[in-house]
């Protein structure tokens, strides 16, 4: 089963939300950001990881499931807008739409699917999502770090139940053989996801220049980021990203293949936020004054990617490349150098990582003369 134009579509009103998650880390760049930064991704991608759930196990050509994930891109859109107000008053917007999201599709399913296989899912869907929605909506209305902290603890819970195989009173545990994600949509799910969420740094680094005067400086910054960018989607796709689809039709338990894939790529879209976040103090600050929290941020976004890449990797071949490991400790040793140096020299640095990494899969590709296939430890994966 292949995905479908609708689902393509939902996956557009992400490009704005990763958009607004970038700024919002821009405008409170320090340790407290990045964490509030990411309490707001982890949310946004669970809604993305339970719809594709939803569209490979239903028919995503019905009309009731069309129905659902309009209405979940519609909470979606609504979740993005509240972004940059997610720690002030109207806190609850974010909170409420996500509530309503989760509650509001398992509730949803659990009726339309109350005489068939389907319902025990559905139910235990809901109860771990009404489970969630107490922190979650009691944090919306506590200020400071109680309320960041009930949200941290709710979005444990939802991360946590499908670990646990959602266990529920009087039904228990989700049995594996009642849920097998089909291996050819879900990973194809994955990557139009991961390529859309690549139009966000284009996005975002045209904006910067489009919005700046123009520079020598400011256009090697922008050429810099497209750059990255190419790189980022060479190396995503690169044997592993590739394979994905054979590894969970070949696993015994399809869901665990699944499940970490989905860890994976949340690392990796992570690591694309912190880029585009990169991209855009880059270009519009080239050759400012160095700060060590630019830096970090340009930095940590390939750093991001690649540990998420990694987790790919291990997910397929069972193993993780040397040339992984190499950029991430390439990246550790030039960081320091990076502190002192301007945003255009931190940007080339992790450019020429994500081009290292490449240039090794390409050199081990041509030594070897074949690709490997899943679950294979020989060779550069």
């Amino acid at each position: 089963m292949h995905a479908t134009f609708l689902e393509l579509f939902f996956d557009l009103a992400y490009i704005f939300a990763f958009t607004q998650l970038s700024d919002y880390l821009i405008g409170n760049l320090d340790w407290a950001g990045a964490g509030r930064t990411l309490l707001l991704l982890l949310p946004l991608w669970w809604v993305w990881t339970t719809t594709a759930w939803v569209t490979d196990t239903y028919d995503p050509d019905r009309s009731t499931v069309q129905l659902h994930v309009i209405l979940v891109m519609v909470g979606i859109l609504i979740m993005a807008v509240s972004v940059p107000h997610a720690y002030d008053r109207t806190r609850w917007v974010f909170a409420g739409a996500y509530v309503a999201v989760q509650v509001g599709a398992a509730s949803y399913y659990t009726f339309i699917n109350r005489h068939n296989r389907f319902r025990g899912p559905n139910l235990r869907a809901l109860f771990w999502g009404c489970l969630s929605a107490v922190p979650w909506l009691a944090g919306s209305f506590l200020f400071g770090g109680v309320g960041e902290a009930l949200w941290a603890f709710a979005a444990a819970v939802d991360y946590a139940a499908p670990k646990l195989r959602w266990p529920t009173p009087w039904i228990g545990r989700l049995k594996r053989e009642d849920f097998q994600p089909t291996g050819e949509h879900v990973s194809e799910r994955y990557r139009q996801f991961f390529i859309i969420s690549l139009g966000e740094t284009i996005l975002t680094s045209g904006l910067a220049l489009s919005h700046n005067s123009f520079s020598v400086a400011r256009t090697g910054a922008f050429l810099i980021a497209f750059a990255t960018t190419a790189l980022v989607a060479r190396i995503y796709i690169y044997r592993a990203g590739s394979m994905l689809e054979a590894v969970i039709k070949q696993a015994p338990e399809p869901l665990r293949p699944g499940q970490r894939a989905a860890f994976a790529h949340l690392l990796m879209v992570a690591g694309v936020v912190l880029i585009a976040a990169g991209d855009e103090i880059a270009i519009a600050h080239p050759m400012h004054h160095p700060r060590a929290t630019w830096a970090a941020l340009i930095l940590s976004g390939p750093a991001l990617f690649l540990a998420g890449r990694a987790g790919l990797d291990q997910t397929v071949f069972a193993r993780v490349s040397w040339s992984r490991v190499a950029g991430l400790i390439a990246l550790a040793v030039v960081s320091p150098a990076m502190l002192f140096a301007p945003p255009l020299a931190a940007a080339a640095a992790g450019t020429l990582t994500l081009l290292g990494v490449v240039l090794s899969n390409v050199a081990t590709w041509r030594r070897t003369g074949r690709l490997p296939v899943a679950g294979e430890v020989a060779g550069e994966a």
